[in-house]
């Protein structure tokens, strides 16, 4: 039984490697109806809604996209109050199976998936919002901090991440119901780690702190048990 007083530091299968493209490809196929059910664009997609308005040029990098899931939400959501001509979507993601993955999801998309470190990533112009979505608890506390920083340096408007609450109840909700439910031994080991690897409120107001954010960064709540932190540095989308 995981201790929640705490970030676990139990490594989650999928990020192990060995697995085969078959194998990864399904697993992030299933987060993806899992995302659905839990309501888990939604954080995302209203503090993006302001900019997506917006007729000018706009730049968003989804740092960790995996199988690019957000990046699609975001374009469909797009595309009913803008042109997508001016607006450019890249996914980056260290696992090469990724970017086959989301590739293979989103036929027609114009968004771009690049394989790389995003800490390395060089975009051909300069980045207005980044965000990132379930990628957080797959870092530790020291490697958060040097995100925390890279984030804030690198948006020029503004930044928002979409993880995980560490609670009891969607601990023991997910490890049940994947249990029951599902096939995939990644999800069935892994769901359950992703939220003993997650945040309470005190662990990122620390993080925060060490990153020397803390007072630029608001940390919300969203049902059912996400935490989610936003820095808006364009002030007329507040």
């Amino acid at each position: 039984m995981a201790n929640l007083g705490q970030r676990s530091n139990e490594t989650e299968l999928m990020d192990q490697g060995g697995l085969s493209f078959a194998e990864f490809h399904h697993c992030l196929q299933s987060l993806e109806t899992i995302n659905q059910l839990t309501l888990a664009y939604r954080p995302t997609l209203r503090w993006l809604r302001p900019w997506l308005k917006r007729p000018e040029p706009l730049t968003i990098l989804d740092a960790g996209s995996g199988g690019g899931d957000m990046l699609r939400r975001i374009e469909n959501t797009a595309a009913k109050t803008r042109s997508s001509a001016n607006m450019e979507l890249i996914g980056v993601d260290l696992n090469p199976w990724s970017r086959q993955s989301a590739e293979r999801s989103s036929p027609g998309s114009r968004a771009r998936h690049v394989t790389a470190d995003v800490f390395a990533f060089e975009p051909d112009r300069p980045v207005d919002l980044v965000i990132s979505s379930l990628f957080t608890h797959h870092l530790t506390d020291h490697q958060l901090v040097d995100f925390l920083k890279w984030m804030h340096g690198r948006a020029r408007k503004g930044w928002f991440i979409n993880d995980l609450h560490r609670h009891p109840v969607p601990y023991h909700f997910i490890r049940f119901a994947t249990a029951a439910l599902s096939r995939n031994r990644l999800i069935r080991n892994d769901a359950a780690v992703s939220v003993a690897r997650a945040f309470s409120v005190a662990d990122w107001r620390r993080l925060l702190a060490l990153a020397d954010l803390d007072q630029h960064v608001r940390i919300q709540w969203f049902f059912p048990f996400r935490l989610c932190l936003s820095c808006v540095k364009d002030h007329e989308s507040s």
